[in-house]
């Protein structure tokens, strides 16, 4: 199951109370205080893993807890301090204050570790009150509460290449054809109900270069408006650095006008609102095995008019599939050496007084 959007409760740890104790040995007559600070209680840790691609485990598990930190001991002896908890997302999750919807931290990178809940700190135990007025202080110090805090969790997966167009253009059988990915394909619309991602891998070893490819659900008219399967998974080709807008040329789609599909799904990506309609973009015609020539060539002449780059391809027989691959490889290249993706800012959340 593909769980892209949780939302958990997290409880770092109390600190310990601070002890009230006074030395009693023999032949030590005037021992005085002798209480111990109470343990830190421990934080709630978040840390990014690629070995985790979805946030199930956040869906059905929503309260984290972490241990108290012990109270303090005679014999000036501290508590120990609670253990902290670690908490596993994907790459590519973006984690948020759920009561303000502040953006607090965008894992972008393997192994990020922030703190999300600080634990409070242990009290002070009465050795700490004494002076030479006040020899025998009965005062002691309670633990800090913990913090406790609400957060959303959104995974955007990271990808080079994203896969965009009408339901049952062939989106599935072309990253199952150019990668090991094998999703679930089928002549009906909306086969596809949950992302897929393929590394494609082009050249020979040593000189091998490979590149990560998403599929989306596919999308239709009034997709904004919640038709269809609604726009929820475009968050996931947000990432990409390439756009392929699959379009279909043959008779099988039942629709007139290649160039009117191409316009909607345009629409469509405009519509979400983060700038996918000006990401690079090449234009696919899919499904040339049975394609009808109108189609294709009316296809072809809108890509070259609009200064797109326009591949023909058959996921069935193969044809165009290598040529295709190569071309988005080139072109990946080229856009990573133009752009360098900038580092997310680390957030720490401020310690507690």
């Amino acid at each position: 199951m593909f769980i892209d959007e949780a939302k958990i409760r997290v409880k770092a740890g109390d600190g310990g109370n601070g002890c009230m104790a006074f030395r009693r040995e023999k032949f030590v007559p005037r021992g005085g205080p002798s209480g111990g600070d109470g343990g830190r209680g421990g934080d709630i840790i978040m840390e990014s893993s690629e070995r985790h691609n979805t946030l199930i485990h956040f869906r059905f598990n929503p309260e984290y807890k972490a241990k108290r930190g012990r109270h303090g001991e005679g014999s000036n002896r501290t508590g120990a301090e609670g253990h902290d908890v670690v908490l596993k997302v994907p790459v590519g999750t973006i984690l948020y204050d759920a009561d303000t919807g502040e953006r607090i931290h965008d894992f972008s990178k393997s192994d990020e570790r922030i703190v999300i809940a600080r634990g409070g700190r242990g009290g002070r135990g009465n050795q700490h009150f004494a002076t030479p007025t006040h020899q025998a202080p009965r005062e002691h110090e309670l633990g800090r509460p913990g913090e406790e805090r609400n957060y959303r969790l959104e995974l955007k997966l990271l990808a080079d290449v994203g896969l965009v167009g009408y339901p049952n253009a062939g989106k599935s059988t072309l990253i199952s054809r150019i990668s090991a990915a094998r999703p679930k394909i089928a002549d009906y619309p909306f086969t596809t109900l949950e992302p897929n991602l393929g590394v494609v891998t082009i050249g020979e070893p040593p000189n091998d270069d490979s590149y990560v490819v998403a599929d989306i659900p596919g999308l239709i008219e009034g997709a904004s408006a919640g038709h269809g399967l609604g726009m929820q998974f475009l968050r996931h080709v947000e990432r990409t650095r390439l756009l392929l807008h699959l379009v279909d040329v043959s008779d099988a789609s039942g629709r007139p006008d290649p160039v009117q599909d191409f316009n909607v799904i345009m629409n469509e990506l405009e519509t979400w609102g983060t700038g996918l309609e000006q990401k690079p973009m090449m234009v696919v015609a899919s499904k040339i095995d049975v394609a009808n020539p109108d189609k294709l060539a009316k296809l072809k002449r809108f890509a070259s008019r609009s200064k797109m780059p326009f591949m023909a391809i058959s996921a069935v027989t193969g044809e165009g599939i290598e040529k295709l691959k190569y071309a988005v490889g080139k072109r990946v290249g080229e856009i990573r050496a133009e752009t360098a993706t900038p580092d997310a800012d680390s957030y720490q959340l401020p310690a507690t007084s």
